[in-house]
């Protein structure tokens, strides 16, 4: 065990954020409620959004430069929610500087980024996990702990990730400075996931994907199919052309019934809204049933506990494998 994890245990786990979007401000809320973490600093990309978003979160402390917080000596470790490309690079340095690291989902927008993500683990022995928020979820979590108790055998996967992207924005509508990638970023979730669900790596994969938008250069439609060892199937469709409500939606078809996860809720093939009330993720958080929350506190624990976290990028270098094997067969 490491002076850091050690010291950890007698304080509040003191964590730098980085990033001020969206998902920033989800990890944020979800940190207010987890007794054992303190957010003592922010490192933002702008100026003027950097300062507004540290005052609105109350966060004592902000700058621009990664590296002059990673610096800081309070810091025990980074939440990293910045643009995609950035990840595997920041991740390591937040490994070399003695941080443990919590990053947003994908760990990287290549297979051989994140081979060098798990060796910086490996070679520091910190605490590094990815937000691969879907293992979270109460809804996956119910399903998963009856697909392992024997009580549902899948037989099919069907997800839909939709969003209306033809422009370079955000999910809160905001210019971006950075393309988001259907199959790294978006497909990531459910290949993890169903990986995750059947136990191994997919058997077979094969996908196809639209043109390619003048502009941003990546496309805008996708369709991705997985086959794991036992059988079961994953078909997924992913566009950013979807003019509607945006999300990703999951209909686990099984032997002994059929459940839509939506986030974190989950209700049958007949909208039946299902009891969560027993995941026990969710009785350790006194009744949360927020994901985003109930990775955190995984993130949180395993740090104080000195163990591998689930979610730890070696436990998540498989999908980015079976992504590598979907982009070369596009």
């Amino acid at each position: 065990m490491t002076d850091a994890i050690v010291d950890i245990n007698v304080h509040n786990m003191r964590i730098v954020v980085a990033g001020e979007g969206a998902i920033a401000g989800k990890h944020l809320a979800a940190l207010g409620r987890i007794d054992d973490a303190e957010v003592v600093g922010l490192v933002g990309g702008n100026a003027d959004d950097t300062a507004a978003f540290a005052a609105e979160h109350g966060i004592p402390w902000h700058t621009l430069d990664l590296d002059e917080a990673l610096a800081r000596p309070d810091a025990d470790a980074v939440i990293l929610t910045t643009p995609t490309p950035l990840h595997a690079r920041q991740a390591i340095a937040a490994l070399e500087a003695g941080k443990h690291v919590l990053v947003e989902i994908p760990m990287a927008d290549s297979l051989a980024d994140a081979e060098a993500v798990v060796a910086a683990q490996e070679r520091t022995g910190l605490t590094a996990m990815v937000c691969h928020t879907r293992r979270f979820n109460p809804s996956h979590q119910w399903i998963h702990r009856r697909i392992a108790a024997g009580e549902l055998t899948l037989q099919h996967l069907v997800v839909e990730t939709f969003f209306f992207r033809r422009t370079n924005t955000n999910a809160l509508g905001k210019p971006r400075s950075w393309t988001d990638h259907l199959l790294w970023h978006h497909a990531c979730h459910t290949v993890d996931l169903f990986q995750h669900q059947t136990g191994a790596a997919a058997a077979a994969v094969w996908a196809a994907q639209g043109p390619v938008h003048p502009e941003l250069g990546i496309a805008l439609d996708m369709a991705i199919g997985l086959r794991a060892p036992a059988g079961a199937l994953c078909t997924l469709a992913l566009s950013f052309n979807n003019d509607g409500p945006f999300g990703t939606f999951f209909r686990y078809i099984g032997d002994t019934g059929t459940y839509v996860a939506r986030y974190d809720d989950l209700v049958d093939g007949y909208d039946k809204p299902v009891d969560l009330a027993d995941v026990p993720a969710v009785v350790a958080a006194g009744g949360s049933y927020d994901g985003i929350e109930l990775q955190d506190r995984e993130f949180v624990a395993a740090v104080a506990e000195g163990r591998e976290p689930d979610a730890s990028v070696a436990s998540c270098l498989p999908a980015m494998q079976t992504l590598d094997r979907i982009e070369r067969a596009l």
